[in-house]
Parts: structure tokens; C-alpha cells; sequence
């Protein structure tokens, strides 16, 4: 019924956006991702990612079957472009597969085995999809959202010392090493939660069952939801609004060199091209969603869910895509919705209302201070500045002290052992 409940819901989002893409004159995410069935796909290693993550619910020979399928098809319609001189991309084998499973499903499967089926099948489409709805809500916001709120965000992030400028310094430093490794981090994070994802499913093949939480289903909802913010407080970030990328729009080319201006922040137009998609960081909000279900993985998971998050915090910084006002809110915003989804899959509780009311009060808080009280907030940086970071480590404590009772609660207590009874003696004779 939730599985159910859930597809209906996303299904409505999706076509909701597919109407408001075609108003503003594009394609939105069902015909962006339908024509990919056919078109040279514009995110080949993502496709792949969905068809690793429909196969978790197959067995071993059903997988290579269906990755040799996949790469098959992907090497018949690469031949074909390559002849009449098409794009060459990859990718269309993943998702005829990934199709070719919900036909079998709906064909071949009955009862609990085409639930399960069709769920690896959504699993896989939906995080296409994700990808495809992100595209569609960073086209409306720049279409809807004429005017961006970075002169109120820029003047709030002194109080944190002006990050943005300082990392920027710092990556500027290190090219170019350090800004190929960056990007590389920073454009792979859906891949990277792919496989986590796929760690934590590692076992649903053989039990016949999805566990209750993993980490893809937080990540899809941060998608859906995050942007809907886009559109209360659009954003640009430093490198447009303040950096030459901006052009013509932007305030002045001053990052990361030189810090921005005070005085008394006010909304400035900018162009219809570039996405209001900073406020919150919604790849901070990913890679901390991704480094917190990495703890429960081994130790090279470990490593290399801190290294992604490290890394992600320095390229949207570094490269000027957010504020550290962002990454403040996006840390925040990442820990409410994964404790909302965790207490979706064990049940409602006091300390899960708490939490989660905490976290979105927090969070509101954090953006009317952004735009209501930035001069104050930069006019007492020693105050605002540890205020703002006592406000996240509050939601941080309270998501860690939750959990860990979560966590106590269902780990079963081992009964002891009833005694033995004693063994009968010898009789004397």
C-alpha cells in the first residue's frame, strides 16, 4: 500500500512538471527520460546506476544476463550512430532493460515476486527520474524567479567568515589537481550513492525483500522536496552573483578575490538562464545523507563516505556555488528528512515528532534570518557566526541521541538460558 501510495504521489509530481515544462516551451522529465529509450542519453553512467539497482531484486545469472543484454544493445545502437554520423552516447541498453523487466514482471512474475520485481524496477526509474525532475524545477525557478536574494545571503555569510571566498582562494591555489579531482567529486555524487545503495541492498536477492530504510529512498526525497525551497528563497550563488560568470548581472566580478560589499542587501535581477539552486545545498544535503548511511558500512565505506562529504563541502564552496549560509541549511534539511523517512520505516514515535518538528523549525528559522536579519548577523559576526553553528549541532545531537535509541530498541535482549536440570545421581546399592 505505501509502495503504491508513493508511485501514485510521484507519478502526480511528475506529470504536474511535465505540464509546467511544456508552458515555459521545453520537455520536461517523462519526455526527456522517454526519449531516451531510442536518443543518444545524456546521462549514460546514471542509467546504468538505475539498471544496477533494479538487478538487486535478481539472481546472479539473471544479472549477467541482463547486464550482457544491456551492454549489447548499448554497442548495436553505438554502431548505428556511428554510421549515419548521430551523437554517440551510452546508456539506452540500461533502460531497455530496466524496461524489460517491468513487461516480465507484469507478464511473467505473480504475487510477492512481481511486487518485488516491480519495485527494483522503480527503484531504478526513479532515480533517472530524480535526475530528470532536478533539471525540470532549476529551469522553472530561473523562468518564475526574475529577482535573487544573494546581497541578503552574501551579507549573513559574514558572520561564518565569508567561506565561500576563502575556499575559493584555497582551490584556486591547488589547480589545476585540485579542481579536476573537485569536479569529479562534486559531478559523480549520484553515482557514489548508487553504490551505497547497492552495499545496502546487497542481500535482497536472496531474502526477497527490501529492508525497511536505505539510502536512495532519503536521496530521491531530498530531490523532490529540496527545490520546492529554490522557489521561496532563490539563490544564484557567489560565482554568478559576484564572480564573472555572472556577466553582465552580476553585482561586481569580485570573488574570491576581493569581499563583497555591506551596506543594506536588496534583491537584484538576473538572467532567465541560470538556476536559483542554492538555498539549501541540496549536494551538501546528499553527501551528508550518503556519509551518515556510510557508517554502517566497512571501513573503505567509511572512508570514502567522510572523503565525499569533505570534498563536496570544499567544491561548493570552492567553486562558488554556495554561500556557507547554504551548506549550514543544507545539513539541516539533509538530517530532517532522513529522520522523517526512518521514522516512516519503524514507526512514529515522541522522539521522532520531536526531532523532525525540531529540524523544520530550525530550519525556517535559519532561512527568515537569512533574509530578515543579515545586517545584524554581519554587524555581530562573534554572535551570529556560533549561533548559526550551535543551531545545526543541535539538530546534529538531537538526530545522533535519537537514533542511537532507536537503534538500542531493536537490538533484541538475549534471554538467559534456562538452567539445566541436574542429572540423576548413581544410586547406592
Amino acid at each position: 500500500m505505501l509502495w503504491t501510495a508513493a508511485g501514485a504521489v510521484t507519478l502526480g509530481f511528475l506529470i504536474a512538471l511535465e505540464f509546467a515544462a511544456r508552458h515555459y516551451g521545453v520537455r520536461g522529465p517523462i519526455t526527456e527520460q522517454a526519449r531516451e529509450v531510442v536518443f543518444a542519453p545524456d546521462s549514460g553512467p546514471l542509467l546504468y546506476a538505475g539498471l544496477a539497482l533494479t538487478m538487486v531484486v535478481l539472481t546472479w545469472r539473471q544479472r549477467l544476463v541482463a547486464a550482457s543484454a544491456a551492454i549489447g544493445i548499448d554497442v548495436v545502437f553505438w554502431l548505428v550512430r556511428w554510421a549515419v554520423g548521430a551523437d554517440v552516447n551510452f546508456g539506452n541498453g540500461a533502460l531497455w532493460v530496466v524496461l524489460g523487466c517491468a513487461v516480465v514482471a507484469v507478464t511473467r512474475r505473480r504475487g510477492s515476486e512481481r511486487a518485488l520485481l516491480l519495485k527494483g524496477v522503480g527503484l531504478g526509474l526513479f532515480l533517472v527520474a530524480g535526475h530528470k525532475t532536478g533539471d525540470t524545477w532549476l529551469l522553472i525557478t530561473s523562468e518564475t524567479r526574475g529577482a535573487v536574494l544573494d546581497p541578503y545571503v552574501a551579507t549573513a555569510d559574514q558572520a561564518l567568515g565569508n567561506p565561500s571566498w576563502l575556499v575559493g582562494r584555497f582551490v584556486q591555489a591547488t589547480e589545476p589537481v585540485g579542481g579536476h579531482v573537485l569536479h569529479l567529486v562534486y559531478g559523480q555524487l549520484p553515482l557514489a550513492a548508487a553504490l551505497v545503495g547497492l552495499y545496502q541492498l546487497r542481500h535482497v536477492a536472496v531474502e526477497r525483500r527490501f529492508p525497511s530504510h536505505h539510502l536512495v529512498r532519503t536521496f530521491l526525497v531530498i530531490g523532490l522536496l529540496g527545490p520546492a525551497v529554490y522557489m521561496v528563497f532563490p539563490v544564484v550563488g557567489p560565482v554568478f552573483a559576484y564572480g564573472a560568470d555572472g556577466g553582465q548581472w552580476a553585482v561586481a566580478n569580485l570573488w574570491p578575490d576581493t569581499l563583497p560589499p555591506g551596506g543594506a542587501p536588496h534583491a537584484i535581477p538576473f538572467d532567465d538562464i541560470t538556476p536559483r539552486n542554492c538555498m539549501p545545498s541540496l549536494h551538501t544535503a546528499w553527501a551528508t545523507t550518503l556519509f551518515v548511511h556510510s557508517r554502517k558500512g566497512s571501513r573503505a565505506m567509511r572512508f570514502a563516505g567522510t572523503f565525499w562529504l569533505v570534498a563536496t563541502l570544499t567544491a561548493t564552496l570552492g567553486f562558488g556555488y554556495h554561500y556557507g549560509a547554504d551548506l549550514v541549511a543544507g545539513v539541516v534539511f539533509a538530517l530532517t528528512v532522513e529522520a522523517a523517512m526512518r521514522a516512516f520505516a519503524r514507526g512514529w514515535d515522541g522522539g521522532a515528532v520531536r526531532l523532525v518538528a525540531h529540524g523544520t523549525t530550525v530550519f525556517a528559522v535559519l532561512l527568515v534570518a537569512y533574509r530578515y536579519l543579515p545586517v545584524e548577523m554581519a554587524e555581530h559576526p562573534w554572535a551570529a557566526g556560533p549561533l548559526l553553528l550551535l543551531a545545526m549541532a543541535s539538530v546534529i545531537v538531537g538526530y545522533l541521541r535519537t537514533t542511537r535509541r532507536w537503534e538500542a530498541k531493536a537490538v533484541p535482549v538475549r534471554q538467559p538460558e534456562p538452567p539445566r536440570p541436574a542429572e540423576p545421581q548413581p544410586e547406592l546399592v
